[in-house]
């Protein structure tokens, strides 16, 4: 499962954390714009409120089942065939390192139909062209209603290139998730 999200997204990352149970039997990636060279504690809150283990991406990290794994500052991160995680300095995409294209993008290309990506809140257009290779590869891609973002942009801009299979509010995509 992939989460992409900016501004006005933390809220709503920190319920689904909360209420994903500790034998998902699937990984999380979570990829969230972060502020450069800024400390953050959003592993340690997301943690200590979550049944599943939870860390930062490390790079050529393996991807584990029953983990949520959250992208770092300052790097974009990439799925590789193999498994693994890879972590690249190159410049921001929307002006975001980490940018939720690019790992989106590259989990189309890995793991094709057999995920789902929800694309929440945010400022700018980034994990919109991302959830569209997403759902073209198969993927179940979800959209956070505009109406319900704080910052509308970025689930509207996935909406308006058809990107996502469904359009869900907060409590649709919590409820979805306890399903």
């Amino acid at each position: 499962m992939l989460i992409g999200g900016s501004a006005g997204s933390f809220k709503l990352m920190f319920k689904v954390v909360q209420f994903l149970p500790a034998d998902l039997n699937k990984s999380v990636i979570i990829v969230m714009h972060r502020k450069r060279n800024f400390a953050s504690e959003i592993e340690r809150l997301f943690a200590r409120n979550s049944m599943m283990k939870l860390r930062e991406i490390g790079d050529k990290d393996i991807i584990d089942k029953n983990t949520i794994y959250v992208a770092p500052a300052n790097y974009h991160v990439l799925i590789e065939g193999t498994g693994h995680f890879a972590l690249d300095v190159s410049d921001p995409v929307w002006f975001s390192k980490p940018s939720i294209d690019i790992t989106f993008e590259s989990a189309a290309e890995v793991f094709k139909n057999k995920c789902t990506a929800i694309l929440l809140s945010g400022a700018n257009q980034d994990g919109a062209a991302g959830l569209l290779k997403l759902r073209d590869a198969g993927s179940l891609t979800i959209a956070q209603d505009p109406d319900d973002a704080e910052l509308p942009e970025m689930p509207r801009e996935a909406i308006n290139m058809k990107a996502a299979d469904y359009v869900l509010n907060t409590i649709e995509i919590i409820e979805l998730l306890r399903s």
